[in-house]
């Protein structure tokens, strides 16, 4: 059964949270390394490190809230639309079921 276009999104999501949580991690590390470093160029640097590394924490933290609130949309637009048409929700649940069903028996 091909994913829809939203699970691939949000997966696709998902895998960027995650990517640029790991940026920060090893971001935070680099600069950890590089406390000892001295020189009136290295504390520019490292100064400019540390304002990028907040803002992006601040987009990740934008990022993650944005993909929680469009979890919960689609939740609560898959509940309304269940106790609106719950004979078609039976009856698309009883047909996914059935091709999952041929499918997992041929194999």
């Amino acid at each position: 059964m091909a994913n829809t276009p939203s699970v691939e999104n949000q997966k696709k999501q998902d895998e960027l949270v995650v990517e640029f949580q790991t940026l920060v991690r090893d971001t935070e590390k680099l600069l950890e390394s590089t406390a000892d470093l001295a020189g009136e160029h290295a504390d520019e640097l490292r100064q400019q490190v540390t304002q990028n590394l907040d803002r992006a924490r601040e987009a990740l933290r934008t990022v993650e809230e944005t993909v929680r609130e469009r979890s919960k949309q689609a939740i609560q637009t898959t509940e309304e639309y269940v106790q609106t048409n719950p004979w078609q929700a039976i009856g698309v649940a009883a047909g996914v079921g059935f091709v999952l069903g041929l499918l997992t028996a041929r194999r």
